[in-house]
């Protein structure tokens, strides 16, 4: 229910255990088209199927049982494949939806902040380096800069190739020479939208680069959150989240607003990196043409990894919507340090780091509306 991860609850519906089961499910029945065999899988009971996957060590075998059983005597169901065929081409089918709804997401959050980034173009504050007040900057130029790290990460998850897994029980695709299907791996790809690929059962490049690509957007959406934040705070006060009913409210100090969004969003980024590291250990342990644990340890990793990608690309669609600026505050910090003078200094309002900084807010403007 994501009760100890409010970053994520209510936007991670695509991959829940009910999502993860139809996934399973539409791979099996996909598989018995691509054998040329009829397709009209039941609904598995979820908690059966959880409770006994402990008994062989992967939900599939109960899976299959019950898919078996309905279908009746004779029927293609599994025939020629092996748990790992069908557990990876449905976490890849998975992660292909969830892609979709985080692409839409971060689509969104993009138009927004490169609208940000035009509107304040000639918005001179107070930039900070190591902490402190250093030269100004415009706020043009910092909603781009992060408009191009998030644009960098849309690209890498969008460019991530999600290939289907079929090599039978050790990789060698001879069930499917027998059965004379040595095309199956090609009709199964057709049928789910993935990329035709040789067996990875150990070789697992394609789990690895997604969970890097969703690092990097856990990564630009914490780099925001992170900024938003401290620019929010109460002696800054340069930003504001969205505001909204019931949101952000302290259960002890009922004066205060606090930035829930962005402080979700650290939580999210935080959090992605480690997960991203267990699926490289896992891939650096896979022995043999199948593996024994590292294999079973990808699978919720991986779910969390997309799960935060969800939440995050959620997140930060609803911060950028909605964020505003404080031009009374960004004047006010500014004015600081004798800033302003330094500004003089630098050729006036106009001054050459503000066309600089528009060359660089063009850019990435650009980018954002090809």
């Amino acid at each position: 229910m994501g009760l100890l991860s409010p970053g994520t609850v209510g936007a991670d519906d695509a991959v829940s255990d009910d999502a993860v089961l139809q996934a399973l499910v539409d791979v099996e029945a996909a598989y018995s088209r691509a054998l040329g065999g009829e397709a009209s899988p039941g609904a598995p009971d979820l908690e059966s199927v959880a409770l006994r996957a402990r008994g062989g060590g992967n939900p599939v075998i109960p899976l299959i049982a019950e898919l078996r059983a309905a279908a009746g005597p004779g029927a293609l169901v599994h025939t020629g494949a092996t748990s790992q065929d069908i557990l990876d081409s449905a976490l890849m089918l998975l992660a292909s939806r969830a892609r979709a709804t985080m692409l839409v997401r971060l689509d969104a959050a993009i138009t927004s902040l490169a609208h940000l980034a035009d509107d304040h173009r000639g918005t001179v504050a107070a930039a900070r380096t190591i902490t402190q007040h250093a030269v100004p900057t415009t706020y043009g130029l910092r909603f781009a800069t992060w408009l191009t790290s998030l644009l960098d990460a849309r690209d890498d998850l969008r460019a991530v190739v999600l290939p289907v897994q079929l090599g039978g029980a050790a990789g060698t695709l001879a069930s499917l020479v027998q059965l004379g299907h040595p095309d199956a791996p090609a009709a199964l790809a057709r049928e789910l939208g993935l990329a035709e690929s040789a067996p990875w059962h150990v070789s697992r490049a394609p789990v690895t680069r997604l969970g890097d690509a969703l690092t990097r957007v856990t990564d630009a959406c914490g780099t925001i959150g992170a900024n938003v934040a401290t620019l929010s705070r109460t002696e800054i006060g340069e930003l504001a989240e969205p505001a909204a009913e019931g949101r952000g409210g302290s259960s002890a100090m009922p004066q205060k607003h606090n930035p829930v969004l962005s402080v979700l969003l650290r939580s999210v980024s935080l959090r992605a990196p480690g997960l991203a590291s267990t699926l490289h250990v896992s891939a650096a342990s896979f022995v043999d043409e199948r593996p024994d644990g590292a294999w079973h340890a990808e699978w919720p990793t991986l779910r969390e990894l997309l799960r935060l990608g969800l939440g995050g690309s959620a997140l930060l669609e609803e911060l950028l919507g909605g964020l505003t600026v404080d031009l009374d505050a960004v004047a006010r910090n500014l004015a600081l340090d004798d800033l302003r003078a330094e500004q003089r200094s630098l050729g006036g309002e106009g001054g050459p780091y503000t066309g600089l900084s528009d060359h660089f807010v063009d850019a990435a403007i650009r980018r954002a509306r090809a």
